[in-house]
């Protein structure tokens, strides 16, 4: 299997609570937290750990929160690349209301990196073997520019690192201006901002994603469509896998999820329609997992067979 890396620039330490119901000024009596590690490349990494598969996880680490957040990923048997940072890592929490299903998802600003940390870890990326594949997913933290990420992006392409980008707004697009970026999974709002129109007949979508493969900005391009599942496209074949229907408990961790079966199955050079489909496979089964818990392998499999079988 290729090699696979995950960067995360604004990494979390993520904590869940329950709480019977949620209201203004009283005292909220909550559950004992569980404590998670977060942050879109180290959750790939998870992801693809979950699966069955390896990836090493490059990511800034500060403070206590930052050597829990550390510690945890060496429980889930995460390998990790760190580099010490001034500031804290940053503490998000996510508070799911029992009386009535509710999340809340309070996502503090990222720890700012310095241009030295930063320099450090573009170090850490040019040092990735020649053929490997780089998941870059997640915000920019504070101190960082989308100039400072298309730099890195150029540079990893010269040294043969195959790029995946999941970002949105203006550091997806500035991503894709670069060209031949391995994959990127937009959902349907985001690819319109893409394309500059709106998307709203049925073949809209499948259009707009051929556009982007025709012009060499990216070799495939997933667009996520919610409950409809996905629909993917190379230089040959357009693929749309729909899940099959099933109750969703939290829909945190599936983006991520999405992304690592993925790039697993692309690391196993496996063919774009099996991609595809294992990677919404993964995403509904993060679905059906309370709090910020990502896909189970189990769950992932189940859904996987009924798709190939479907």
């Amino acid at each position: 299997m290729v090699p696979v890396y995950t960067l995360t620039l604004a990494p979390s330490l993520d904590s869940a609570t329950l709480t019977p119901q949620i209201y203004p000024e009283g005292k909220l009596r909550c559950s004992a937290p569980v404590f998670e590690p977060g942050g879109g490349g180290i959750n790939v990494a998870r992801a693809i750990a979950h699966l069955g598969g390896r990836a090493t996880a490059l990511f800034p680490a500060g403070g206590a929160t930052g050597e829990h957040l550390t510690a945890l990923l060496a429980d889930e048997n995460v390998p990790t690349t760190v580099v010490e940072a001034k500031d804290w890592t940053r503490q998000n929490l996510h508070v799911h209301v029992e009386s009535s299903g509710e999340q809340y998802r309070f996502v503090m600003p990222g720890a700012a990196l310095s241009e030295s940390e930063f320099r450090q870890l573009e170090e850490k990326v040019l040092a990735i073997e020649s053929g490997s594949i780089l998941v870059i997913s997640g915000s920019l933290p504070p101190g960082i520019q989308v100039e400072n990420l298309i730099q890195l992006i150029k540079a990893a392409q010269r040294q043969g690192i195959r790029c995946i980008v999941d970002s949105s707004g203006e550091a997806l697009a500035a991503a894709l201006s670069i060209g031949h970026i391995e994959l990127v999974k937009p959902n349907q709002k985001e690819l319109s901002a893409l394309v500059g129109r709106e998307l709203t007949q049925p073949d809209d979508v499948r259009i707009a994603a051929q556009e982007i493969v025709n012009s060499g900005k990216a070799l495939r391009v997933v667009v996520s469509l919610g409950p409809q599942g996905a629909l993917a496209v190379d230089a040959n074949q357009c693929v749309q896998v729909v899940p099959p229907p099933m109750k969703s408990q939290s829909t945190v961790g599936a983006g991520d999820s999405m992304v690592g079966a993925m790039t697993l199955k692309l690391a196993q050079n496996a063919p774009l329609d099996d991609m595809v489909r294992f990677g919404v496979a993964a995403g509904s089964a993060a679905t059906i997992n309370q709090g910020t818990r990502l896909c189970a392998l189990q769950d992932t499999q189940k859904i996987y067979d009924y798709l190939r079988n479907n």
